[in-house]
């Protein structure tokens, strides 16, 4: 399970050297090997261990071309995944196009998600989080999260 935020630099050649406290447990779970591609939902970037995206891929290849919508979520997920392999210095070159969707610059961001990462532009992913505090739940709480005791 991937949980926790931290932040790194990407270097001029568009490389960010992911983080110490997820550098060990990505070289265990799957030998450096992971796959970027963009956040349908989000300007950042979603990061999976090759095996986790090869379950998500599955997913959806198997779902029926003929509606648009998924048709469009297709294009968006699986044209612009990119596999990518940590070198020896912890080190993963994310793509320019990968960069400009998630308006990544220097000072970015590495978010858990449980099975996946989401790569944030620092800036991007600081309003996100002060937004998220100032509209709070208030009640207002997805069916699917109302038995979610926390």
């Amino acid at each position: 399970m991937f949980r926790g935020v931290a932040k790194f630099n990407l270097d001029a050649k568009g490389r960010m050297a992911i983080p110490a406290k997820f550098r060990k447990l990505l070289d265990v779970c799957c030998d450096g090997r992971l796959v970027v591609t963009i956040d349908h939902a989000e300007h950042c970037l979603q990061m999976y261990p090759l095996a986790e995206w090869e379950m998500v891929e599955q997913k959806l290849v198997s779902l029926p071309s003929l509606d648009p919508k998924v048709r469009q979520l297709k294009r968006m997920l699986l044209g612009n995944a990119t596999e990518c392999e940590m070198d020896s210095h912890g080190r993963i070159l994310l793509p320019p196009k990968l960069r400009e969707f998630a308006d990544l610059e220097k000072e970015s961001v590495m978010s858990g998600q449980g099975n996946k990462f989401e790569i944030w532009n620092e800036g991007a992913w600081n309003s996100l989080m002060d937004e998220s505090v100032e509209l709070g739940f208030d009640g207002d709480l997805p069916t699917a999260l109302e038995s979610l005791s926390i």
